[in-house]
């Protein structure tokens, strides 16, 4: 089997995979604004007697500040947490069900199983790279050209790195 065949069909196999990808990695850029987000109402029971600190952690709500705390209550900006029961209600904003996987997908690591998925494309993508150079006659006007576009893209690549 030759380079462009491999290139052709691993192409096609991955074009469902890249297009995944590219909307996750869109929406992975906003992961610190609420854009794409939901609000969900949630009620959960965690430890009691947490603290602000701690029940932040516990409700996984980064920047938790209390607003009042009238000894049987703690009041913050998303909800309450009762001390004594350790019941939490609070709203959540989360990315629809859908958009949540394909992003979890792009996050894996090394403790998911999803990883050996991740270590399998990113290894494709890096042999289609390469593959790309094989077909052409690299002595051809359009390898020459393609060459100097790989040149752009990588000083481009280590302009953005720089700035």
């Amino acid at each position: 089997m030759t380079f462009r065949i491999l290139h052709r069909y691993l192409g096609f196999f991955l074009a469902g995979i890249m297009m995944i990808y590219a909307v996750s990695g869109i929406t992975l850029i906003f992961r610190n604004t609420d854009t794409f987000k939901q609000e969900v109402q949630k009620e959960i029971t965690v430890e009691a007697g947490l603290t602000e600190e701690t029940l932040g952690r516990a409700l996984r709500i980064r920047d938790l500040k209390v607003i009042d705390n009238d000894g049987t209550m703690l009041v913050f900006e998303q909800g309450a947490y009762n001390p004594e029961t350790g019941e939490a209600k609070f709203t959540a904003k989360e990315l629809p069900g859908w958009l949540d996987k394909i992003t979890h997908l792009h996050k894996a690591t090394t403790n998911d199983p999803l990883y050996y998925f991740n270590m399998f494309f990113g290894a494709s993508l890096f042999f289609f790279a390469v593959s790309a150079f094989f077909m052409f006659v690299p002595k051809s006007p359009m390898f020459k050209k393609g060459l100097w576009f790989t040149l752009g893209g990588i000083v481009l690549a280590i302009i953005m790195l720089m700035v």
